[in-house]
């Protein structure tokens, strides 16, 4: 194995070493008149190819200007002969007929130059210009005389044109053949034995031409001789040779040249006519033409230095004497070369398109240059006009390749139209030109880009789902699929927590993605809403728009999206329960049924609160307490005292919510006043709520014994409420059926525990009472110039601080399983009658029961107040919580 490896590299070495002594060029002959098929060499191997590599990278030949008569073989890579090859039509005379052959390989592109010799064959008989010539010899004829014969000519070149001529025998008439040049060989008739025209008037003789081929051909011409008698001189040429040179640009109708002929004979045996015998080539009787009285030889034709560059003519002056004689003499015509030939362009490969991305040195078309002239007149220099990203390279002899100089840019410039000129070295310089167009195709090197890097979108909660937001384009310059751009929203979204419609169903944090709220149209880049935006649950949305193309391999380009959604007034005032009453045993979460349950113009239940006779102006009697979900001036509250109007005893803070004495209160007031008070935000429009305040005018002892009351029912009205809080949320939060039976078991024990728990508290005064409940995380601020809210998405707890009436809430709600949403509209009121938070130290609550007052001392690390807090009747609260206990104890029982 190792040796066979070693002999394929030296064949390959051994044949770039003669690859390179020859120049770059393979040489072949093939005889003329060669069978169709016959294999003139082996093209792929003498390149070093490997078998199947020519087919693979198409070898293919290429004849610049003239039929080739031989191909390639796609499978073997032999160059055969493909038709009938003609040495004397290819090549005339010249020798040696060779043709210049390119021959192109790709993947790479290579030219390589074969030259194809064309062999000559003796296939063509010598021939003479006729069949019969008649000649006519006066009896009177010297020994010795000569008689020129035309000669045959043939067509073939070398050895088999070489004619020599024999003459059938004859006892009168020999052959003596005259070399004319080193090329042509004339026959001349010689009298060897005087004529008698009575003994043979006519001498019949066949002269016989053979030439040089093995097998020889021949060629005959029949000589026919009259004798004549009388003339017996013959007319003699002052010159035997007459040399003429003429430039190839002479007009038509210039005389060549004048021969003369005299004969000593007198009379009309000296009348001497002249004309031309004999012409070589054939073709120059159109060239020229004589005067037979004259000798004066005229130029008939225009002649073509590149056709015939020499030619020979026979001139034959004939006396009129009976016989006449005859005098010949040569006359030689030398054709000048003039620049009258322009150079020739052809394009015999192009490779086009070109991508913007092709190398340095890509070779884009080959291209052959040639000029029919020599010399000066013939060397040809070429050039690219005008300057562009390509250059000539020269490859051979007139051969020339079109190759890319400078990095390509389909986006600057698209298509090139390239002008090859040709200049020859002539005076005046003959040109010649080409054009080329040369499109450049595309490639994908843009990426698409944005007309901005971040866009801001403005869009008003509410909108419709399917409203357009904005649009969005980015461009690519490339063309076709590589410039088509689709888009998408690729990155971004926002987090939610407890206190919009996403935390809530996310049980209290979770992240939306941004393609849960827009998209954006893949061809247009329109970018629309999914879904109606809520400014309470989304302010600023940021998210990555994505445009791809279609190009190979895709590129993309970012651009930054922020949406601002834009609050509108869709949220009414929501009251809020009284801070540390029973109807926030619930914590946060009654805050929230509150907002859910909200609407513009939506009237509320009856609140309570108590005052005493004789009490001061300016005492607070009790406070209401409003949350609206939007923000800025849709979120700024204001209170007003509906009825009475007029001057009644009772007057309300515009923005604090404090119902306070206008006067002294006294018994002409009555033992209960009612007001209505509208809570309206700033928006447009406007939307209220409105609470119902009863207020009951109690002796100072009654008060007293309802103080204590209050706040035991309080106690336990919290803490059942804040276990059926936790039991529910436990419920609710289970999907299987051991989780209910679980939580069953666990629910009758906590009863249990709550009840010791409560009679404990109701006995010994519980320190404090954290009432907590899952809901939206709301900061409450009160003050003299209004009220407003914030929401948040976190867990928190709700405190009462001790201290001056208008000192702000801080609402927050510990980690409690979310309990299910209800569907509730925006737009409703809360029905809770116990959304008053009394905070005067002097206020009662009126009922026949004396309970002690509920005082914690810490609530959350704020400072404890006294607190007491509304019932209307003497049992509610225990009431409500018994139904609290039996709705759960009915809940757990109907679950297991």
């Amino acid at each position: 194995m190792g040796e066979r490896c070693c002999l394929a590299v030296v064949r390959v070495l051994v044949l770039q070493a003669a690859w390179a002594l020859s120049g770059g060029q393979v040489r072949y002959s093939v005889p003329e008149e060669a069978k169709a098929g016959t294999v003139v060499g082996r093209l792929a191997q003498d390149l070093g190819l490997e078998a199947g590599e020519a087919e693979a990278r198409r070898l293919r030949l290429v004849a610049p200007g003239r039929r080739a008569s031989v191909e390639v073989s796609g499978a073997s890579g032999a160059l055969l002969v493909s038709s009938r090859l003609d040495r004397e039509e290819l090549c005339g005379k010249s020798a040696p007929c060779a043709l210049r052959l390119e021959v192109l390989l790709e993947r790479p592109l290579r030219v390589f130059h074969v030259q194809l010799e064309v062999t000559d064959i003796n296939d063509n008989a010598p021939l003479f210009p006729a069949a019969r010539k008649n000649l006519s010899i006066a009896e009177s004829s010297l020994l010795g005389s000569r008689f020129p014969l035309e000669g045959a000519s043939d067509a073939d070149i070398g050895a088999n044109a070489q004619l020599t001529y024999t003459l059938s025998p004859s006892e009168h008439f020999s052959l003596d053949l005259q070399k004319s040049n080193e090329r042509n060989v004339e026959p001349e008739l010689v009298l060897t034995k005087s004529l008698d025209r009575e003994t043979i008037p006519v001498h019949r003789l066949v002269l016989t031409a053979t030439d040089g081929g093995r097998p020889s051909l021949t060629g005959t011409m029949e000589l026919v001789i009259s004798v004549e008698d009388a003339n017996d001189n013959a007319p003699q040429f002052n010159q035997s040779v007459y040399k003429v040179q003429l430039p190839e640009s002479a007009e038509v109708g210039t005389m060549v040249t004048r021969v003369n002929a005299t004969d000593a004979d007198e009379g009309l045996n000296s009348d001497v006519t002249y004309t031309v015998t004999n012409f070589i080539p054939p073709s120059g009787k159109h060239v020229i033409s004589i005067n037979p009285n004259t000798g004066e030889i005229l130029l008939t034709a225009a002649l073509d230095f590149e056709e015939v560059s020499v030619f020979d003519f026979r001139i034959e002056a004939k006396d009129k004497g009976t016989p006449a004689l005859l005098g010949h003499c040569k006359v030689m015509l030398e054709v000048a070369d003039v620049n009258d030939n322009a150079p020739e362009v052809w394009v015999t490969s192009l490779s086009v398109p070109v991508p913007e991305d092709a190398s340095l040195g890509t070779v884009v078309a080959l291209l052959s240059v040639s000029d029919r002239d020599s010399g000066e007149n013939g060397r040809v220099r070429c050039w690219v006009w005008p300057a562009s990203p390509f250059g000539l390279e020269a490859t051979f002899a007139g051969s020339y390749s079109l190759v890319l100089r400078e990095a390509l840019d389909r986006e600057r410039v698209s298509e090139y139209e390239v002008e090859v000129r040709a200049e020859d070295g002539g005076a005046p310089a003959l040109r010649a030109s080409r054009g080329l167009r040369v499109p450049v195709s595309d490639v994908n090197d843009n990426a698409p880009l944005f007309a901005q890097a971040v866009y801001t979108v403005l869009a008003r909660e509410n909108n419709a789902a399917g409203a357009e937001l904005a649009r969005l384009w980015a461009r690519d310059p490339d063309e076709a699929a590589n410039g088509r751009v689709s888009y998408s929203v690729w990155d971004g979204g926002v987090g939610v927590g407890g206190g919009g419609a996403a935390g809530s169903s996310s049980g209290g944090s979770g992240w939306r993605p941004a393609s849960s709220y827009v998209s954006v149209d893949a061809e247009s880049g329109r970018l629309w809403a999914l879904q109606p935006l809520d400014y309470e649950e989304l302010q600023v949305l940021q998210f990555e728009v994505r445009a791809v193309d279609a190009g190979e391999p895709p590129l993309s380009g970012n651009a930054t999206v922020q949406l601002f959604v834009l609050d509108e007034n869709d949220n009414a005032p929501a009251l809020l329960p009284p801070a540390g009453s029973a109807a926030e045993a619930g914590g946060v979460a009654a805050a929230e049924a509150a907002l859910a349950l909200a609407g513009a113009g939506s009237e509320s239940g009856t609140l309570w609160a108590w005052a005493a006779w004789g009490a001061p102006a300016g005492q607070v009697v009790a406070k209401i307490r409003a949350v609206d979900a939007d923000s800025g001036y849709n979120a700024w509250l204001r209170y007003e005292l509906w009825e009475p109007r007029g001057k009644g005893p009772f007057r309300v803070g515009l923005y604090s919510g404090e119902v306070s004495t206008a006067r002294a209160l006294d018994e002409a007031d009555g033992p209960r006043q009612r007001l209505l008070i509208v809570v309206r935000d700033h928006g447009e429009p406007a939307r209220s709520a409105t609470a119902t305040l009863s207020v009951s005018l109690l002796e100072a002892a009654e008060a007293a014994l309802a103080a204590g009351s209050s706040s035991s029912s309080s106690s336990l009205s919290a803490v059942s409420r804040s276990a059926a809080g936790v039991e529910l949320g436990a419920g609710a939060a289970s999907a299987a059926t051991n989780v209910w039976l679980v939580v069953a078991i666990c629910a009758v024990s906590s009863l249990f525990l709550l009840a010791v728990v409560l009679y404990g508290a109701s006995r010994w005064a519980p320190r404090a009472a954290v009432l907590s409940g899952p809901g939206p995380t709301t900061l409450v601020c009160a003050s003299e110039v209004g009220s407003w809210s914030y929401s948040q998405r976190h867990s928190r707890s709700l405190c009462v601080a001790d201290g001056a009436a208008k000192s702000d809430l801080m609402v927050f709600s510990p980690n409690f399983p979310p309990p299910p949403p209800a569907p509730a509209a925006k737009d409703t009121q809360p029905e809770s009658s116990t959304l008053l938070d009394t905070v005067s130290a002097n206020t009662f609550l009126s009922s026949p029961t004396r309970t002690k007052p509920f005082c914690p001392s810490r609530c959350g690390g704020f400072a404890g107040i006294r607190a007491t807090f509304p019932r209307p009747e003497t049992d509610e609260c225990l009431t409500g919580s018994s139904r609290v206990l039996k709705d759960i104890s009915g809940t757990f029982a109907s679950a297991l």
